[in-house]
């Protein structure tokens, strides 16, 4: 009789043990976290023989990868990958690109994890450029936001398809069953803004049956939309603002409660509900940022994460993988090109 605590597949996930600001330390706690926490999650260990070998010998559905580089976060992406083919970036990669694994995930330097992602992994047949995407944690609810980076210069026709693979991650990881896409610009009617996003939104509305117009900036935190599109430059600037803000009030808010006897008293019955909002709009909530539209579930995280933020960020690389993510990409992309 089949157990049904049993998984029913194994999720086979790469990840760096060499990056990010904290590493390898954290990156050791967040994995054992991670495979602590979802029994069919099987995880490629990628980096240094003295770190990654101990660990996998002593953590069931472990394995040791061992690389012999790491590429800084001071390094010119595109060159590292080319030049250090041994370093964990390219190596974590690599094993997507063999089917060793199906996704990878790493806190290093973002623009070595694109570079790589292109470089090795490839991009799924029909995509013009893949898309840098996050989950932006709004109160009131988690909306997608992309393309944040990987795109400084974009054509009109490349946020279509930032649209149509944002709508999918929103449906198959966010559980948004019919999301609305918007485009984000100055202003709300159709007319508005660069010849650009003009261009841009003609081809959205010809070409998306989820489109729902414009977005303005404010009607990011609000959540009027589910799928917010826009170039990397934009985005980035965007996503970089709405961090800074919260950063800033919430110290603000904190440095109020505690100024004085009396405010700290009156501060007490609000740290309850205070911890949840922080808990509710922290991005380690989410582990970081997939890049879509490529051959395998790529996910990128903060420099600065900590365990917690690794552990969720290999949990979403997995769920990228369970829930098809990149095979939905390419079918619709598919079909879109045979209307």
């Amino acid at each position: 009789m089949t157990d049904p605590n049993q998984p029913t597949r194994t999720l086979h996930v790469a990840v760096d043990a060499m990056g990010g600001d904290h590493a390898p330390s954290v990156v050791l706690e967040g994995v054992e976290a991670a495979l602590a926490a979802n029994p069919a999650l099987s995880v490629a260990l990628v980096g240094d023989a003295d770190v990654v070998e101990p660990f996998a010998a002593s953590h069931a559905r472990c394995q040791a990868v061992v690389s012999t580089e790491v590429i800084g976060m001071d390094e010119h992406p595109a060159e590292a990958v080319r030049r250090k083919k041994d370093s964990s970036v390219v190596v974590g990669c690599r094993l997507v690109k063999e089917g060793r694994a199906e996704g990878f995930f790493s806190a290093g330097s973002t623009g070595a994890c694109l570079a790589a992602g292109t470089l090795v992994i490839g991009r799924v047949k029909g995509v013009l450029r893949p898309a840098l995407v996050t989950v932006v944690p709004s109160p009131v609810r988690p909306i997608v936001l992309g393309d944040i980076g990987a795109n400084a210069d974009c054509k009109p026709e490349y946020l279509v398809q930032f649209a149509v693979m944002e709508s999918i991650y929103a449906n198959k990881v966010l559980g948004i069953e019919r999301p609305r896409a918007a485009l984000l610009n100055i202003g709300a009617e159709s007319t508005k803004g660069s010849q650009f996003a003009q261009a841009a939104y003609r081809l959205m509305e010809e070409g998306l049956d989820n489109f729902a117009g414009n977005a303005e900036g404010g009607d990011i935190l609000t959540a009027t939309y589910d799928v917010v599109v826009t170039d990397g430059f934009t985005g980035n600037v965007c996503l970089k603002t709405i961090e800074g803000t919260a950063k800033v009030l919430l110290g603000a808010v904190k440095g109020v409660m505690g100024k004085s006897t009396l405010t700290k008293l009156g501060a007490l019955p609000l740290v309850g509900p205070l911890k949840g909002l922080k808990a509710q709009i922290s991005p380690d909530t989410y582990g970081g940022a997939p890049l879509l539209g490529l051959k395998g579930a790529l996910l990128v995280g903060h420099g600065s994460s900590n365990a917690q933020a690794i552990c969720s960020g290999v949990l979403a690389t997995a769920k990228l993988v369970e829930e098809g993510v990149t095979e939905t990409i390419a079918d619709a992309l598919s079909a879109s090109e045979k209307r």
